[in-house]
């Protein structure tokens, strides 16, 4: 018997790839636009590797991504980095990375709490990763939305400078009453505009291989 998550996005991600991932399936197919036979394979969260999730070098191992033509990660982020909250490849050999949401509180985060050099290391990447997405911005990107901001510096990091065809993907769940999350994806979107407004960013950044899916737990929780 598996031992799922108490509660909230990590519960729910973790039901939803374990027993029907058709669920999280469909819209990140169509998202990604993957073809009549594409579709994601689940490496995390398994309940073979006790829902395990990863980071930094183990989280790309696992992707599939063996090597950084341009540049190491050790140079662009210190050590302890985002842990994703799931992993997966296309069947175009595509790293996929999922951030999951069941609250729109989930969605302020506190600031980073590194100091010394490792401070000044993610200051950089966060300032490099703002300038290629939002280069008229002048947001504090190690501030209230930090997480989100960190995660999205990876993923500029995968994509724009490494050439990895990777995805980051958002998975925002709708009725988790668990955790007094949103009933509709309105409510979600409306959260966040005002993040991307905070942090200067397009409202769309799809072209950029960063994706929004919503998920009604619902559908989870009634699955046989």
């Amino acid at each position: 018997m598996h031992t799922y998550a108490a509660a909230g996005s990590q519960r729910w991600l973790q039901m939803t790839i374990e027993e029907n991932p058709l669920l999280i399936q469909r819209p990140i197919h169509n998202e990604l636009a993957l073809g009549f036979q594409g579709k994601v394979d689940w490496l995390s969260p398994r309940a073979a590797d006790g829902f395990r999730e990863y980071r930094d070098s183990s989280a790309l191992r696992l992707s599939g991504v063996d090597s950084l033509p341009t540049r190491p990660l050790s140079e662009f982020w210190p050590a302890r980095g985002p842990v994703w909250d799931a992993i997966g490849r296309t069947t175009r050999q595509e790293p996929v990375f999922v951030e999951a949401k069941a609250h729109i509180a989930e969605l302020a985060s506190p600031p980073t709490r590194s100091s010394g050099r490792s401070a000044i290391r993610i200051r950089s990447a966060l300032e490099e990763a703002r300038r290629f997405y939002a280069p008229k911005a002048r947001a504090d990107w190690s501030s209230l939305f930090y997480q989100y901001a960190n995660q999205l510096a990876h993923h500029y990091f995968l994509r724009h400078v490494n050439r990895v065809p990777s995805h980051l993907v958002f998975v925002y769940f709708l009725n988790a009453n668990d955790v007094r999350g949103p009933s509709t994806e309105h409510e979600w979107c409306g959260a966040l505009a005002l993040l991307h407004t905070v942090l200067g960013l397009r409202p769309d950044l799809r072209l950029d291989g960063v994706h929004e899916v919503f998920v009604d737990v619902r559908a989870i929780a009634a699955a046989p």
